[in-house]
Order: structure tokens, then C-alpha cells, then sequence
């Protein structure tokens, strides 16, 4: 008979301490913030799902493996390990370290975009979408049309459309497309999986017009793990052989390792291309580094060779994916809308439906993660009106989950902390905003409340 309790795939050998807030003090705490939580102090959080990036607990093995960090300028034997950990999962030609995802979309797009390029992806990050328009190209977004229904079950929500990036093509002629990408999970679509077989149709187009294909593959190890459990012909397969497949399909990617690379910083740029990677070595040798550690020191380097061998073990995967599932189907059994199916990094509330007397313009996500972390000390992050401005489909609230962090009482503590606050959810307010950057808004806006009632 099989276990029906899934337990942590590991064991605790170091702890940090939590410290409790109270309701006062959470108060002040929003307001001298402006009611932006990445203003709020890390100590002052109790449950901290802000984000999943350079947030994970490393393992005994990377630990380890920082003892054996090489710190030589140029040469060291720490790039070594890693590029070879990253050339046998990802089969590039070329590996470029970077100090975290964000560095390699900047090279990336400097060296391949212009002004009046068009760069379709299935969904762009808040980061890629802003590296790709800083060089004055469009960055579009071209989602299959059930992406932007929340509750909507389908095992490849992730998808690009592919006939619409035909029409893409069609119309802006394949010079101004210097390249796609497909964005691997879907984190702005709710952390939805992309198919093996959407990757093949849109690498088809791509062929025939010429045209690269790039994977934002952040997340690459927990779509390869969807891929096995969703896809037809896939289950027999190892996340390990995959991933392989998928990467593949591509001419290069970007990658954070501080998501599936379960280290806390780092990342890296891979292309085939010759030409292009002596182009993005050059760059990276002005802003980042030496491209045998471009932003990084050896300990990080060794870290992430260890950390991505570990995020494809299938034990971890399939904790990963449950356990996010876990509060995903707590809080949805109770009526708190969410992006259905639950995605493998985190949940995702419909802000839009949790509080639909908040108009966009008054930015209901942002005020359901404000009520979030008065309520209980939880700290999450709105994607939606806020980070994408004209580009968002939805308004959501993001409870990215920590990789080997928390435990199933944590999670328990923020489902009834949830529950408390869609007990409440017709005295909640929206926000309005008092300060805003011209990039990447969301990281330093201010904003005072509007109305409802705490």
C-alpha cells in the first residue's frame, strides 16, 4: 500500500531562529515602508515567500563544496567543475558564468537586439522584459488564450501560441525577430509548465524563418518533472534525460541558478554560437568579470555545479511539486481563488477574483500582499497591474516557496493565515501609488491605502 504522507527528503542540521511580529508593529513597519514589502526588513518576516531566487537552504554537499572553492582571477579549477556540471545537463557549446539571471538577459539582448526588434516569448519576467526594452526592442508576450483564465486546468498552461507567433512573424518580417524565448516554467503565467511538444512546434517555426530560440530555464528542472508526469510518452523517462531533450530543442538559454540551480547566487549564458558567445565574453568582461567567473567567486561557482545535479533527483522533485500542491489545494478548497493547477515553485491567488471590488488601477494584488503580511507577518509578491503594467492579463499574488526551507507547519501557518484574510476580503482596500521608478517599478514604488477597512 503506498505511503499517502510525504515527508521532507531530508533531514534538519541547522536552524534560524523566527521571530513573531505583532499586528502594531506590522503596521508601522508598512507604513514606513510605503506598503512595498521588499521594504520591509528580512527580520521582521515570519513566513517569507517573496520570492524562490537565492532563497533555497544549500545542502551538505554544496557546503562542502564552498570549502573547495578555487579563488584564482582567470584559470580557476571551480569553473572547471562548473562548466562541466552545466555542459552535461545542458549540452551548450559555450557556458558564460554571470552573478545571477538578470546579467546574462542584459548581455543577451545587448549583443543580439536593436531598436525595433520584437522578442516573442511565451510570458517575459519582470527582468527580461526590461533588459529587452532597455536596448529599445518590444518584448511580447504571446501565451496560448487559457493562460489569462486562472481557473482554467490544463497540464501545459505554460505554452506558447504558436500560430499567433506565425502571424508575428508574418507581419514584422524574421530580421526584426532577433530571437524567441520560451520561459521555462511559466512564472509570470502562474508557474505553469511548457510541453516538449509546444518546444518542438515553436523550434520548427524558428527553423524556418532562420530564427533563434533561447529558454529563460530558471526553472528547468521542475518543468522537466511536469514533462514526466503530464506528457504522453514521458513517464519512463528521467528528469535528467528531459531536460536533455528540451535543451536540445534550443540554441542557448539564460539561466539564475538561484532558482533550480539551488544556490543563493549565480547564473549563467550558453549559446552554440561561436561568434556570439566572443561577443558576450567581451561585454561580460567589462561589467561582470573574467569569463572564467564573471561575477562570481569560485565557492558560488562550486555550489551551483553541485546544486543543479541536485535539483534533478527525482526524490526532491517530486516532494517539490507536491508540497507546493499541498497549499495550493488547501486554500482553493476553502474558495480562495488561485491559478490552477498549482505550478511547481509556487501558488498563485486571483487577486482580481479574491477582491473583486478593488479595480486593476487600484492594484488589488498589491493590497492583498499588504493584508497578507499585517494579518499573519507572511511576505509574498504581486505580479500583476503593478509589475507589468499595460502587459498584465491578470492581477496575482505570488507564494513562491523557498527550495528545502519550510516545513508542512509553516505551510499550514500561511493557509490559515489565508483563510483569515478571505474571511475579511470585502473590507480590503486597494492602494494607490505615491512613488514610482521608470524600470522595474514594483522593486522601490510607494503607495498609501484607499478606503476598506483592516
Amino acid at each position: 500500500m503506498p505511503v499517502k504522507t510525504i515527508i521532507e527528503p531530508f533531514r534538519i542540521k541547522s536552524v534560524e531562529p523566527i521571530r513573531s511580529t505583532t499586528r502594531e508593529e506590522r503596521e508601522q513597519l508598512l507604513e514606513a515602508a510605503g506598503y512595498n514589502l521588499f521594504a520591509i526588513p528580512a527580520e521582521a518576516i515570519v513566513i517569507d515567500l517573496l520570492t524562490d531566487s537565492g532563497t533555497a537552504a544549500m545542502s551538505t554537499a554544496q557546503w562542502a563544496a564552498l570549502v573547495r572553492g578555487d579563488e584564482s582571477y582567470a584559470g580557476s579549477p571551480s569553473f572547471t567543475r562548473f562548466r562541466e556540471s552545466v555542459e552535461a545537463i545542458f549540452g551548450f557549446r559555450h557556458v558564460i558564468p554571470t552573478h545571477q539571471g538578470r546579467a546574462a538577459e542584459r548581455i543577451l539582448f545587448s549583443v543580439m537586439c536593436k531598436p525595433g526588434d520584437v522578442v516573442p516569448n511565451n510570458t517575459h519576467f519582470d527582468t527580461t522584459r526590461a533588459n529587452c526594452e532597455f536596448v529599445g526592442a518590444e518584448a511580447l508576450d504571446l501565451p496560448i488564450p487559457e493562460a489569462a483564465e486562472p481557473g482554467r486546468v490544463l497540464p501545459f498552461k505554460g505554452n506558447m501560441d504558436v500560430e499567433r507567433l506565425e502571424r508575428l512573424i508574418a507581419e514584422k518580417g524574421a530580421k526584426r525577430v532577433p530571437l524567441v524565448m520560451l520561459t521555462i516554467t511559466n512564472n509570470s503565467g502562474g508557474g505553469q509548465p511548457v510541453s516538449l511538444g509546444n518546444m518542438r512546434a515553436v523550434r520548427a517555426v524558428c527553423r524556418k524563418h532562420g530564427i533563434p530560440l533561447y529558454l529563460d530555464a530558471c526553472r528547468f528542472a521542475e518543468n522537466a518533472y511536469f514533462i514526466k508526469l503530464r506528457e504522453a510518452g514521458y513517464a519512463a523517462k528521467s528528469p535528467r534525460e528531459i531536460a536533455r531533450e528540451m535543451f536540445s530543442l534550443a540554441d542557448g538559454c539564460t539561466m539564475s541558478a538561484k532558482k533550480d540551480g539551488m544556490a543563493n547566487i549565480g547564473g549563467f549564458l550558453c549559446t552554440n554560437d561561436d561568434s556570439l558567445a566572443q561577443q558576450e565574453k567581451n561585454l561580460l568582461i567589462l561589467t561582470e568579470g573574467f569569463p572564467t567567473y564573471g561575477g562570481l567567486a569560485g565557492r558560488d561557482l562550486e555550489a551551483i555545479a553541485v546544486g543543479l545535479n541536485e535539483a534533478l533527483e527525482e526524490d526532491y522533485l517530486h516532494y517539490r511539486i507536491v508540497s507546493t500542491g499541498y497549499l495550493g489545494e488547501h486554500i482553493a478548497r476553502a474558495g480562495v481563488p488561485i491559478v490552477q493547477p498549482p505550478g511547481g515553485h509556487a501558488i498563485y491567488i486571483d487577486a482580481r477574483s479574491f477582491l473583486p471590488h478593488v479595480p486593476p488601477e487600484e492594484f488589488p494584488g498589491q493590497a492583498l500582499a499588504v493584508e497578507l503580511f499585517l494579518e499573519g507577518g507572511i511576505r509574498s509578491c504581486e505580479i500583476g497591474t503593478l509589475m507589468l503594467g499595460q502587459h498584465a492579463k491578470m492581477d496575482l499574488v505570488r507564494l513562491a516557496i523557498p527550495r528545502r526551507v519550510y516545513t508542512q507547519s509553516h505551510i499550514d501557518y500561511v493557509v490559515e493565515i489565508i483563510l483569515e484574510v478571505f474571511g475579511r476580503r470585502e473590507k480590503i482596500g486597494g492602494v494607490a501609488l505615491t512613488y514610482e521608478a521608470p524600470f522595474l517599478r514594483h522593486f522601490t514604488a510607494r503607495f498609501r491605502r484607499l478606503g476598506g477597512a483592516a
